[in-house]
């Protein structure tokens, strides 16, 4: 039997020079896909970090985990979304087991 809907993380980083309006703005964007594809659980800021590995010659970033409930299509989606956004650098998305 298909899933109908599954439980997901992402957890993104964006570039700090953007600024606190330009990262707010960000955040919201993607808040509102996944609102509108499913059910937003929690939205965690992390705030700005030391990467582990500099990222176009950045050390920082800022990292956001968003935990949501979505179809098992709409994961992919977000994920393409986020890669083609400017200011959003790493992103990984991950199934939740219940």
């Amino acid at each position: 039997m298909a899933k109908i809907t599954g439980k997901y993380e992402v957890l993104y980083i964006v570039n700090p020079t953007l600024g606190e309006e330009s990262i707010a703005a960000l955040v919201e964007k993607f808040k509102a896909m996944v609102e509108a594809e499913g059910t937003l659980l929690s939205v965690d800021e992390w705030g700005k970090r030391r990467l582990a590995y500099e990222i176009n010659d950045l050390n920082e970033g800022y990292y956001v985990l968003m935990s949501f409930e979505s179809k098992p299509e709409f994961p992919a989606e977000l994920e393409r979304v986020m890669k083609i956004t400017e200011g959003v650098m790493r992103c990984l998305t991950t199934a939740v087991e219940a």
